[in-house]
């Protein structure tokens, strides 16, 4: 009998899922000064062999947390400090048996990748021969017997003009490589894309080189049409098309990065219609996942990034990336019932949304006025006498004075205050003189207008937080307190927004937008 449960102990180690995960781990550099490092990690920084140290230790804390079997990384300097890494995790009781990184010259970080899985073989997509354009990690892994490629990507940043162009450069390369494979092949795609999801709706203007093609979603195809590819659509899907794991969690909890407050889904996993079909490795639906302990956020919220403040390294922190992470089996993927996709969009007006509480599937909002823009917010309205509402940190795209379709994929209520989270501009329309939307002066009677709309030029006196006027009495509320007037003062208010926070207020964003009177 003992004999017979040591020939069955394998079947029973091996019938698990396996974890893929992919982590960005912010410029792990090794000490030794070769020329091609970023200026801030040089000795003039403070960055030592101490901070290297903490930088492992932290690094392997994570990774070890992580527990992925398959592990992409991301900004690894050279095989010098992984090999470190690995012998850092062996001593915590995290061994990885296998690893494998690129060699672009000249480059100052490289893409990696551990596996506690064998690998066959492994090789790099070229995109540039120029010096800073990283190359694409191609690792072939046996799975139990059964060849499994990963693809690990660092695509350009959209910062120092880092424009889509360039992106599309590593999409194309990409794809050409696996329109070369044969059609049964089964990969995985993943990394840091510096991409959303849904880039093709986020697209700034300002790197926008392409009239509007993304590389995440035109050029390797996560969407066809106007649409992100439906996880049912994968099985006769054509090859080269792609869907992305992002779809697999709500909205709002679509990030693993946030910069300056704005929240982004830059590392992705990707998988072919392969990764479907019950043949040889498949996804386990819904595994998908953001990794997110309580050690990898400050008290305030923020993703703990590595500390370089002052042009010094401080040893704290982790990175400015979560990990993501997903499983595969090769059980066959189980399908759900077909869900509601995201292709059914209903039209609605801004007065509906008042009524809804949360959207089960999208929303088209016709000529839309931005009344009001402060920032990554705006108050918005489709008719004059209509209601407004609020978009909360998803006004990046859009101007004040200026009529579009929106789409919205979020909505929620905070503290009573109506908001639009999720929104994305479809089409412009042109201007529009936004000052018709707005209530001027003595039409302001604070139990009559609902929240959001915007004032316009209206008087009184600021005492003990409050606005008194027109024997009306409302709560003034200034976004910075540095632009608190003193109590008593006659303030004329040029624009406002008339909000809630379980109660109506009045909200000052900007300086400009009221004046002390003498």
């Amino acid at each position: 009998m003992r004999y017979l449960l040591l020939f069955l102990l394998p079947l029973f180690v091996f019938s698990k899922p396996f974890k893929v995960a992919s982590y960005n781990v912010e410029n792990l550099f090794d000490a030794e000064y070769v020329g091609t490092e970023y200026d801030d990690y040089t000795v003039k920084h403070n960055w030592t062999q101490r901070m290297v140290d903490i930088k492992l230790n932290h690094a392997a804390e994570v990774i070890c947390d992580l527990d992925a079997d398959i592990l992409g990384l991301q900004e690894v300097e050279n095989g010098h400090i992984l090999q470190q890494l690995m012998t850092r995790l062996k001593r915590v009781g995290c061994p990885y048996g296998y690893s494998a990184i690129t060699h672009k010259k000249n480059a100052p970080i490289q893409v990696a990748l551990l596996s506690r899985y064998p690998i066959r073989k492994q090789s790099e997509i070229e995109v540039s021969v120029a010096a800073g354009v990283r190359n694409i990690l191609e690792v072939e892994a046996d799975i139990k017997g059964k060849p499994l490629t990963l693809f690990v990507n660092h695509w350009k940043s959209k910062a120092y003009r880092g424009y889509e162009s360039k992106r599309i450069k590593y999409a194309k390369a990409l794809q050409s490589r696996i329109i070369k494979m044969p059609e049964t092949k089964e990969y995985i795609i993943l990394g840091d894309f510096n991409s959303d999801y849904n880039a093709y709706l986020t697209l700034e203007n300002k790197i926008n080189d392409t009239h509007g093609k993304t590389a995440f979603n035109d050029v390797l195809k996560t969407k066809i049409g106007d649409y992100l590819v439906e996880e049912e659509e994968m099985l006769k899907a054509d090859k080269g098309v792609h869907y992305t794991l992002w779809k697999e969690l709500p909205v709002d909890q679509r990030w693993s990065h946030k910069f300056y407050g704005k929240k982004s889904s830059l590392d992705q996993i990707v998988l072919p219609k392969q990764m479907f079909d019950g043949q040889g490795i498949d996804y386990v639906n819904n595994s998908f996942k953001v990794f997110k302990r309580s050690y990898l956020f400050t008290r305030r919220g923020y993703i703990n990034t590595w500390d370089y403040k002052n042009g010094k390294h401080r040893g704290k922190g982790y990175s400015d990336h979560l990990p993501v992470y997903a499983y595969f089996d090769t059980k066959p993927y189980v399908a759900e019932k077909k869900k509601r996709g995201e292709k059914k969009v209903e039209r609605k007006s801004i007065e509906d949304l008042y009524n809804i509480e949360a959207l089960d599937g999208k929303i088209k909002l016709e000529n839309v006025v931005v009344v009001l823009k402060r920032g990554r917010n705006a108050v918005v309205k489709q008719r004059m006498n209509g209601r407004g509402i609020y978009l909360y940190g998803c006004a990046d795209r859009l101007e004040e004075g200026q009529r579009y379709d929106l789409l919205v994929e979020g909505i929620k209520t905070y503290h009573g205050l109506k908001e639009i989270t999720h929104a994305y501009r479809v089409k412009d329309k042109g201007a529009v003189e936004s000052e018709n939307y707005m209530l001027r002066g003595n039409a302001f009677i604070s139990n009559r207008i609902p929240q959001n709309e915007v004032l316009k030029e209206i008087s009184g006196i600021y005492k003990n937080n409050f606005l008194y006027f027109n024997d009306t009495k409302v709560p003034l509320y200034f976004k910075k307190k540095k632009h608190t007037p003193a109590n008593g003062s006659r303030l004329k208010i040029h624009y406002a927004h008339l909000g809630y926070y379980k109660k109506l207020q009045v909200v000052i964003y900007s300086k400009k937008d009221f004046e002390v009177l003498e």
